[in-house]
């Protein structure tokens, strides 16, 4: 068994390294130039208008990621780590903001033409109104957001 895990650990490793190898992190956009970023003043209300619907303070949120602390952020997801402290450019939260990624671009697009409506899931949707309507999507967070998150993680992520 031990072997099994080590091996599978391993698979899971290199597939997470060959995938941030493949990104092109020269499409980011620059770091913003604003000394003193802090996640209460500054990150945490960007991340609460687009992220806290699926990764906030709810009963099972999307792949265990809790994005309403800094505690949370720093915790990483059930896949691992997301914020690399002082590495923005490594930092997968910053990869799926961005959006340069299609594969983990976040907000994810809507699911179109599934059966069970829009979001086609079984259940309520993390974006369904009381009466089964559905509240629009988060939009994407903007450059100068991205920007923003990225001065965060490079200062330390505090």
């Amino acid at each position: 068994m031990p072997v099994l895990y080590r091996t599978c650990t391993a698979a899971l490793f290199c597939a997470l390294v060959a995938t941030a190898l493949a990104v092109d992190v020269s499409k980011l956009p620059p770091p913003a130039k604003m000394q003193g970023v802090t996640y209460a003043k500054d990150i945490r209300p960007i991340l609460e208008a687009a992220c806290f619907r699926c990764h906030g303070n709810i009963e099972r949120p999307k792949a265990g990621l809790r994005l309403d602390s800094v505690e949370g952020v720093l915790k990483g997801s059930k896949e691992g780590q997301v914020v690399v402290p002082r590495n923005s450019e490594k930092s997968q939260l910053i990869i799926s903001a961005s959006r340069i990624d299609p594969e983990t671009a976040m907000p994810p697009k809507p699911h179109s033409g599934a059966k069970g409506g829009a979001a086609g899931s079984r259940g309520a949707s993390p974006n369904q109104a009381p009466g089964g309507q559905m509240d629009p999507p988060p939009k994407p967070l903007t450059a100068e957001q991205v920007s923003l998150l990225r001065a965060w993680i490079d200062q330390g992520a505090k």
